[in-house]
């Protein structure tokens, strides 16, 4: 297997970190836009989509700043999707960093669908 390539994307959210974080971090705010359903057991977060499971440890997070996943098929590696949120000191704007890893051929698809993914949650959060 080749080994995956890490990139990093940028999205402008006109919301508070106090709303978005736990659409990032808790079973409910993730089932609102990232799958269909979230279960939670210690620091292991189940997937559900249409179908299909996967399953990620929280490896770590700050409240309202970040939280970094990895997932079960990545462990022993140095791959992880993160959440990184940064505030605007002057205009309070809200940044959130999504960074990932995909393999070299599939880095596109995967932004694509982080693209798409971040639109759902723009809905969710009425921006």
């Amino acid at each position: 297997m080749a080994d995956k390539i890490q990139y990093t994307l940028e999205f402008g959210l006109n919301t508070s970190p106090r709303v978005l974080y736990p659409r990032l971090s808790t079973p409910s705010g993730l089932s609102e836009w990232f799958c269909n359903d979230v279960n939670l057991k210690d620091d292991t977060f189940t997937f559900f989509w249409k179908g299909n499971e996967a399953k990620a440890k929280k490896v770590s997070s700050k409240d309202f700043k970040f939280i970094r996943y990895q997932w079960a098929e990545d462990e022993g590696t140095d791959c992880f999707f993160e959440f990184k949120l940064e505030t605007h000191e002057i205009t309070g704007d809200v940044a959130l960093f999504v960074t990932d890893f995909a393999d070299e051929e599939e880095v596109k698809d995967a932004q694509e669908l982080w693209d798409n993914q971040i639109g759902k949650l723009k809905r969710v959060l009425g921006i």
